[in-house]
């Protein structure tokens, strides 16, 4: 018998704060994150704003010591996770090390140090270049340094799918307490990719928005949307097998219920124009959690702003919910988080999992010109209470990577 995953514990770092209830009421207001690029010059570049974190001290959550021997996107990592672990009230002394697990990804990893790390290179020769440099740089170092502070001995991965990646690491930390090979599993997802040379990429692959006034940049399904902005930050779930969860008296916040994975097989960087891989990944995700089309309440989607992503992903919705597609709540929170690439679906998890908690659904914002290939209910501009049971989220990455997770209001 399939074991309950229920979620206990959740922590964000995102340009819309650092301390979840700060976070959550940013994105029930509406508010943007996105404002003009100030970690390097951007004057150059054809994209000039993104979804930066500007106040983080990871002095507040991590040794001083230890944070300098770490990249960006694994200080992230432990913050948000320490947040996580806070809000769960979980005694890890008292957990089955062997039975505690760490699965979150990040798309790009340590790119940062290895900018800085190649300029040593080049300046001041082989010799210099930090005996740090791997162990900060390598994609897995988030997990690996999760694992360490918290003795989490058991199931330990690190997820790299592009911009599912996250989405795919909760689902397979969720398929591991399922089947009951742990108890306790950290997971989620960090990135910390708005540097130079990152971004350059970007700006040559014409994927970004070109415009530059920050709080209209992101504008996922509007008729004029001219690409993703970039985000940064770290979100991280603590997900129990129910039963655990129940005999330590934990908070529960919601419970995960279904999960699905599938891949396009079409471009490196462009979705499938049918949508069959996204379409099949949603409907393989209902199927996982026993449900029907009719029981999802609201889409957090994947929704990047993008020409091709927010035309398709609105098509194979289309398909799976048929009519009832038109009276469905689809929202994408990127337009005010920003796209936070290998953190993205970790983000819009727990704002899913808080949607069910708090009856919310979160609105799209700068939602102005209807694009008549985009016509759904965005929730554009305003968020609306309602009551919220069930929220399937979608994430799509380059390589043609789907996921979608369903989270469900926890029924005793």
């Amino acid at each position: 018998m399939k074991k309950r995953v229920v979620i206990t514990g959740m922590g964000v770092i995102s340009a819309l704060g650092n301390e979840l209830d700060k976070f959550w009421n940013s994105i029930k207001n509406g508010e943007s994150g996105i404002s003009t690029v100030t970690l390097f010059d951007v004057s150059n570049m054809s994209t000039k704003v993104a979804a930066e974190i500007k106040d983080f001290d990871p002095t507040l959550y991590i040794d001083k010591k230890e944070a300098r021997r770490m990249d960006r996107f694994t200080q992230f990592a432990m913050a948000a996770t320490k947040m996580a672990v806070d809000m769960s009230g979980l005694d890890v002394e008292k957990v089955d090390k062997f039975r505690f697990g760490v699965v979150v990804g990040s798309g790009i990893g340590g790119i940062q140090t290895f900018e800085n790390q190649h300029n040593v290179l080049n300046e001041k020769g082989p010799g210099r270049v930090s005996p740090f440099f791997i162990p900060m740089m390598i994609s897995n170092m988030a997990t690996g340094r999760i694992a360490i502070q918290y003795g989490a001995k058991g199931f330990n991965e690190c997820v790299v799918t592009a911009c599912a990646t996250s989405t795919n690491a909760i689902g397979d930390a969720f398929k591991v307490i399922q089947r009951g090979d742990a108890d306790v599993i950290i997971t989620g997802g960090t990135e910390a990719s708005i540097t130079p040379v990152s971004f350059a990429g970007f700006c040559s692959m014409k994927a970004m928005s070109v415009c530059e006034d920050p709080k209209t940049a992101c504008r996922p399904f509007d008729a004029d949307r001219d690409g993703f902005v970039m985000g940064e930050g770290a979100g991280i779930l603590v997900i129990e097998e129910l039963e655990h969860a129940l005999k330590r008296g934990a908070n529960i916040i919601a419970e995960i219920v279904g999960y699905a994975s599938t891949n396009d097989a079409y471009h490196i960087t462009a979705p499938d124009p049918e949508g069959k891989g996204s379409m099949m990944c949603m409907k393989m995700a209902i199927k996982d959690a026993n449900l029907e089309p009719e029981d999802i309440d609201y889409i957090n989607a994947h929704g990047t702003s993008t020409e091709f992503n927010d035309k398709f992903e609105t098509n194979a919705i289309k398909v799976v919910f048929g009519e009832r597609a038109y009276k469905l709540p689809v929202s994408s929170t990127k337009s005010m988080t920003g796209h936070l690439l290998g953190a993205a679906g970790a983000i819009e998890a727990i704002i899913s999992a808080l949607s069910i908690r708090d009856g919310f659904i979160p609105p799209t914002i700068n939602y102005k010109t209807p694009d008549p290939e985009c016509d759904l209910d965005y929730v554009p501009n305003k968020g609306r209470e309602a009551e919220v049971s069930c929220v399937l989220s979608n994430s799509l990455g380059f390589g043609g990577h789907n996921a979608s997770i369903i989270i469900k209001k926890y029924q005793p």
